[in-house]
């Protein structure tokens, strides 16, 4: 039996291209214009309704975003195309999705303190993958030279914990000695450029986290897992209809409907207190006090959203050092988001301080993991 499953080393691969705000409302502002212009009549007539236009400010009341990272920024500004252009690969050279993968790999093995040999699975757990098979896992897994086997999962904004779960789970039942947990999101082709109330939601990032057997962790800041819990329960609010069936179907891929859409009011409405009640029941089945906590890593969807559930939790707003930011640089990155939290703040607590990494997104999904600083 092993005395405790640890997180050992974390990863975060960040993309060489960035869109302010600025540039992204300007592009949409030019785009929506032209769009008016050019069906002036139609929205005279009432048969279709006029592109509103968009600031830079109403993005960040909004939502607290300020900028993203993007894998590719060629033609996701260019008013005649809208979305990023990604030059075609052939079989044989490695995925746009798997090498994303591997730099964030790379990173949490050397934070880990681990070779390819100390892993026998790899999860690549993320809101989208570029196709359905071979598995990115796979790719991923041969690329690093990692003998034992991988899989890809999809849970949307929650994937990052899911994935992590599975993995502890793995160490717990003595499956696996070694667990790689990616999420290469690669968000951006399936972002609404041409919707003001989405088009400034997401940003491409890739993280990556270790998880192995305290008897095994060579790592200077590991963390005991001392629970993970994951609940799902069905919703249409946030959507993405795009799939392999769309071309028997003959539906328009580049349609609204096909794309990331959601119902905003209801999600934040309905997701806020099921995440503060899922967090408030996870940590008091372990007899663990709200207050006791001292770091929150919670999804980075929205601000407002974050505020809401800290401060349901606490009774009142939580600081930036209860409970990281990032979103305001990397946007909403799916899964991503609090992983991206954990690995840049993280190295200041002390042993024995206790803190969770939540996400929650479409489903609608909710993981979380309580962790103790060793």
């Amino acid at each position: 039996m092993i005395s405790s499953v640890v997180i050992s080393g974390v990863g975060l691969w960040t993309p060489a291209y960035s869109i302010s705000n600025e540039e992204l409302v300007d592009s949409y502002n030019a785009w929506a214009e032209q769009f008016n212009a050019k069906n002036f009549d139609a929205i005279e007539k009432g048969q279709i309704e006029a592109k509103p236009l968009s600031s830079a400010a109403f993005i960040e009341k909004a939502s607290g975003i300020k900028s993203r990272y993007i894998y590719s920024k060629e033609g996701a500004l260019d008013i005649n195309r809208m979305r990023p252009i990604l030059e075609v690969r052939n079989d044989e050279q490695v995925s746009h999705q798997a090498e994303m993968a591997i730099a964030a790999a790379k990173k949490a093995l050397e934070a880990a303190n681990k070779k390819a040999s100390d892993i026998d699975m790899v999860i690549v757990s993320c809101a989208y993958t570029q196709r359905s098979y071979p598995a990115i896992a796979i790719e991923v897994q041969a690329a690093l030279g990692i003998e034992g086997f991988g899989f890809d999962m999809l849970v949307a904004c929650s994937a990052a914990t899911f994935g992590l779960q599975r993995a502890v789970d793995a160490i717990k039942a003595g499956s696996s000695k070694g667990v790689l947990v990616i999420n290469p999101e690669l968000t951006s082709p399936q972002v609404n450029y041409m919707d003001r109330d989405s088009h400034f939601i997401f940003g491409d990032v890739a993280t990556a986290v270790v998880v192995e057997s305290s008897e095994t962790c060579q790592s200077a800041h590991s963390f005991d897992v001392l629970s993970s819990k994951c609940i799902t329960s069905y919703s249409n609010n946030i959507r993405s209809n795009f799939g392999y069936t769309t071309r028997v179907t003959d539906e328009d891929p580049y349609s609204a409907d096909m794309l990331f859409h959601q119902n905003g009011r209801k999600v934040f409405k309905e997701v806020c207190p099921m995440a503060a009640d899922h967090i408030e029941s996870h940590l008091k089945s372990h007899g663990i006090q709200v207050s006791e906590l001292k770091r929150w890593w919670l999804h980075q969807a929205n601000i407002n959203m974050n505020l809401l559930i800290s401060k349901r939790l606490l009774g009142r707003d939580a600081t930036l050092e209860e409970a990281p930011v990032v979103l305001d640089e990397y946007a909403n990155t799916a899964s991503a988001g609090s992983i991206i939290a954990f690995a840049k703040h993280h190295k200041d607590l002390a042993a024995g301080d206790i803190g969770v990494i939540c996400s929650f997104g479409a489903g609608y999904s909710i993981g979380s993991l309580i962790l103790r600083k060793r």
